[in-house]
């Protein structure tokens, strides 16, 4: 079955596929498979505006994924203008949020990586173990006095923003303020977004840029102070790398989690069977089997960010033109059945697993052990606090975020029983 009428022209097809709308984050995968099947590397126009070439299949998202002829930067393609019209009129004000290692390649991108990796080492992260678990108790010592609770606000978003937040310094009281400016931001689709964010970007920036001053005055032991002081190699960051950094650091360091464990946790409670096998056997987690394959299921991110063709690329028989916009389908190979054995189960046993959920190459996820740590004591605590858990609205009921690359429910309604809680 495809998209659309073999009627239609190329374009309007793809203009069918709204990879943003709450509906179609409700369930992409039927979509997605449609897109391997029938037309694995195709051009769309996104809500914004720009075209862009999405890449379905899994061999063609891996190569995607690490391939030096397709670029983070896009001022490596001749005569290209970095976003859409509305956003260029606006690049003096948030052009200091433009230079970030997630948007730079080679040399660049490899010193401003290096400025923050000893801080995500599985060394260092495994540290953090202990504060995770107390957050953890926490909130479920509070869910725990009540039948009913949003999991997504009491549970999934406290634990991760509350880890970026102390390893950058950032004031726990100011956990809430970052979380609905960074979820403002990653939420834009189109030029109305844009414009309507544009405030929040600016009271962010503000923000930091008052934090860092503090910093400067009063030194501590956190992220945000060894960067103020960062000396790599004889070289400083600038101002606007410093804010970038530290801006897609608070970002980047929370959003991706809070959706896995929403997310995962939701998928366990439609699956009574896999919830039921993964409370009789917790090693599954503590092995990392299951939060690999929550990670491969639910696809926290979605769609890997931009890349630009710096010469024509060819994958799956087509032809990607140089200069054009490439988005690479995460979750569209993370359920590749020609990669996964019966790829739309949840199958907490999968082995081997080699899913994409933190990309490849030079770009992997610099935060993913922190990210695997959070997931395994929430889903671990969760589970053995809370032995009933149960939806407390049906699956037709959970809103979806709206965004390009981020799936993750808004809210989480779950009730937790008659009996709320075991020994901690």
């Amino acid at each position: 079955m495809s998209l659309t009428s073999p009627t239609m022209s190329n374009e309007s097809r793809t203009d069918l596929l709204d990879l943003t709308s709450p509906r179609f984050k409700a369930n992409p995968y039927p979509q997605y498979a449609r897109l391997r099947a029938d037309s694995p590397v195709r051009r769309t126009r996104l809500p914004d505006g720009r075209v862009a070439w999405l890449v379905a299949r899994y061999a063609d998202v891996a190569i995607a994924l690490k391939d030096s002829r397709l670029a983070k930067d896009s001022r490596r393609i001749e005569g290209h203008h970095r976003g859409v019209p509305f956003e260029r009129l606006l690049e003096p004000v948030l052009k200091s949020l433009a230079v970030n290692m997630l948007d730079l390649d080679g040399a660049d991108h490899d010193r401003l990586r290096r400025l923050v990796h000893k801080a995500f080492t599985p060394r260092l992260v495994d540290q953090l173990r202990d504060r995770i678990q107390r957050l953890a108790d926490g909130l479920l010592d509070s869910a725990g006095r009540s039948r009913r609770f949003d999991l997504v606000s009491g549970y999934a978003l406290p634990i991760p923003a509350t880890v970026i937040a102390d390893l950058l310094g950032v004031p726990a009281t100011d956990r809430d303020r970052f979380h609905r400016w960074s979820s403002r931001m990653v939420s834009i689709t189109s030029g109305r977004d844009f414009l309507l964010a544009l405030p929040t970007a600016l009271l962010f920036m503000r923000y930091l840029r008052r934090l860092f001053a503090v910093r400067r005055a009063e030194p501590r032991e956190d992220l945000i102070t060894a960067l103020i002081q960062a000396q790599e190699a004889g070289d400083h960051l600038s101002s606007d790398e410093l804010l970038s950094m530290v801006f897609l650091l608070l970002v980047a360091g929370h959003e991706t989690t809070v959706n896995l464990i929403a997310s995962g946790t939701l998928a366990l409670l439609e699956r009574p069977d896999a919830l039921a096998w993964l409370r009789n056997e917790p090693d599954l987690l503590a092995s990392g089997s299951a939060i690999e394959e929550l990670l491969r299921f639910t696809s926290p991110v979605q769609i890997a960010t931009e890349r630009y063709a710096v010469e024509d690329v060819q994958l799956s028989g087509t032809t990607i033109p140089r200069g054009s916009m490439v988005l690479a389908l995460i979750a569209s190979a993370n359920h590749d059945e020609a990669q996964f054995v019966d790829p739309e189960r949840l199958d907490l046993r999968r082995t081997p697993n080699p899913h994409l959920a933190f990309g490849q190459g030079a770009h992997y996820c610099l935060g993913a052990p922190l990210a695997r740590l959070e997931a395994q004591i929430a889903f671990e605590t969760l589970l053995r606090r809370l032995p009933e858990l149960q939806l407390a609205i049906s699956p037709a009921q959970v809103r979806w975020r709206r965004g390009l690359f981020l799936r993750g429910p808004t809210a989480l309604p779950v009730r937790v029983g008659t009996s709320t809680q075991v020994a901690a």
